[in-house]
Order: structure tokens, then C-alpha cells, then sequence
């Protein structure tokens, strides 16, 4: 059974549990009410900082269009652009044994793609969740709900995996933007 965190939440992930070094990490969603017409695409980003809480390298950005780090250790799984079924809508796996050292967080956002556009933002999204499962035994350790009440924001910081005396911890998040994506890059020191 997952233990389940509510926002501001931090929790061990590693401690505790040798031998865990695979994980994935999966981020869901409904649009709840929307009857504008246009599609609807929510997109996982995720930001890899290094002490300084910025992006040191592009290749630390992980992305639809760079799906994994320079080493390989985070991995975008593919972009879902319906966001239709159940379960998990994308997913990013991570080795932790091989993020690089400089990297001292992982964060993973949510954002939605041509909102402004599509006159479209987090107020029109609900069922929203960050989960962490090991790879190996298939068990889903961490879960947020983000059950904030989002209304112009169109990229939201789920959560963060981050570095802490040689472990590693997870911290629920659930931080709304304006400005999507763009926005959220130079919140992490990238330039768009």
C-alpha cells in the first residue's frame, strides 16, 4: 500500500529500502470540463537542477523532444496526447545509482501544451496524481493527489526527487505557473 502525501509533504524514498534503484514515475489526469473543441495535451517535463536549482546542462531538461539525460538514468517514456484510459497518462523511469553527482534534484511538471491558444488551463483539470512505483517489484511506494484548486495556471511542479545525506528523499509539490512551459524553463534557469 502506497503511502499517500498531501502537499508540502516530504518523505524518504531510498532509506530504508536496499536495493531500490529503479523506479517510475507516473503522472495522471482528467479534463473535467472543457467544450472549447480543440484537443487537449498535458505534458510531463522533467527539470534535473544542480545545487544552484538551475538546469546546468539542455541535456538535464528531459522532454518529449529529449527523452532521456545524457547518461541515461532519466527516461521519458512517450507522449500520450489524449490523455484517454486509465492509469497513468506518462511516465519517466529513473535509475538512481546513475544520476549524474552534479545532480542534486529531479523535478517533475506538468504542462499543457498551446494553452493560452486553446484557452485552456489547470482549472479545467481534475484526477491529477504523481505516483512512484519500483520497477522490480512492481510496488507503488509514493502517491499525491494534487487536489488543489487550479484556475489560470497551465504548468504545475507535481513533485521532486532530491538528494539529502546519500539518499534520496521525495517531496510533494503541487505548485501552479502561468506561462507554461516557457515559464517554467526559466524558473529553472534554462532560456527559451
Amino acid at each position: 500500500m502506497p503511502i499517500n502525501l498531501s502537499k508540502g509533504q516530504k518523505i524518504d524514498l531510498t532509506k530504508g529500502r536496499a536495493g531500490l534503484d529503479k523506479i517510475l514515475v507516473g503522472l495522471g489526469w482528467d479534463v473535467n470540463r472543457y467544450d472549447g473543441g480543440g484537443e487537449f495535451d498535458l505534458d510531463v517535463s522533467v527539470f534535473m537542477t544542480g545545487a544552484s536549482g538551475s538546469v546546468e546542462k539542455d541535456t538535464n531538461f528531459v522532454f518529449y523532444n529529449n527523452p532521456q539525460d545524457a547518461s541515461g538514468s532519466v527516461v521519458y517514456m512517450g507522449d500520450n496526447r489524449t490523455g484517454e484510459g486509465e492509469g497513468d497518462d506518462e511516465q519517466v523511469t529513473i535509475t538512481l545509482s546513475t544520476v549524474p553527482a552534479d545532480v542534486q534534484k529531479i523535478a517533475f511538471t506538468v504542462t499543457i501544451y498551446d494553452a493560452a491558444t486553446r484557452s485552456q488551463n489547470f482549472g479545467q483539470v481534475e484526477n491529477s496524481y504523481i505516483r512512484i512505483v519500483d520497477v522490480n517489484s512492481g510496488e507503488e511506494l509514493i502517491r499525491y493527489d494534487l487536489n488543489e484548486d487550479y484556475s489560470v495556471e497551465t504548468a504545475v511542479i507535481a513533485g521532486e526527487l532530491y538528494r539529502n545525506g546519500g539518499e534520496w528523499k521525495f517531496a510533494a509539490i503541487g505548485s501552479g505557473f502561468q506561462g507554461g512551459l516557457e515559464a517554467l524553463c526559466r524558473n529553472y534557469g534554462l532560456s527559451v
